[in-house]
């Protein structure tokens, strides 16, 4: 498998993947063209040896909390699962916070999504302290809108 930076023709090939890949729910609308246009040298790919997609990460840095970045989307395809994709995904966006003086990592989930919660925690990250807990997790209410609530994670990279 090879880790790479994400380009502007990756929207095209992963855009209609996303909503399969997450068993039909309506989740292409949170990865925008823009962050193949402007996040590429902190977005990454996962690709098999004749180029197939299996994974994506896009994060960025803070612009308003210099020691920060931050991890907005992840995605990996269902038959590549338990095979350390994410795991490689997030090791080199780690790499290239610290190279960029961050210190810390941040990343929100739905708290439907139990999978990506227990994902975060094996990763290292904590939980932030929320407004209510949903099945002992504590949530943001309406975080991202309107009966959007979201599960918040913080990890020190130091």
């Amino acid at each position: 498998m090879k880790i790479r930076h994400v380009q502007a023709s990756d929207y095209d090939m992963i855009s209609p993947l996303i909503n399969d890949w997450w068993g039909g729910r309506e989740m292409s609308d949170m990865v925008p063209r823009l962050f193949f246009l402007h996040f590429t040298q902190t977005s990454f790919v996962a690709e098999e040896e004749e180029g197939e997609v299996v994974g994506f990460l896009i994060g960025f840095l803070s612009q308003s909390h210099l020691d920060e970045a931050y991890i907005h989307f992840v995605g990996v395809h269902p038959d590549y699962r338990e095979r350390e994709v994410a795991t490689k995904l997030y090791d080199t966006f780690f790499k290239v916070a610290k190279v960029n003086n961050r210190s810390v990592v941040r990343a929100i989930t739905s708290p439907v999504n139990k999978g990506s919660v227990a994902y975060h925690k094996k990763m290292g990250f904590e939980m932030e302290k929320g407004d209510k807990e949903i099945d002992g997790v504590p949530v943001v209410t309406q975080y991202d809108g309107r009966e959007k609530d979201r599960v918040l994670f913080v990890r020190s990279l130091g």
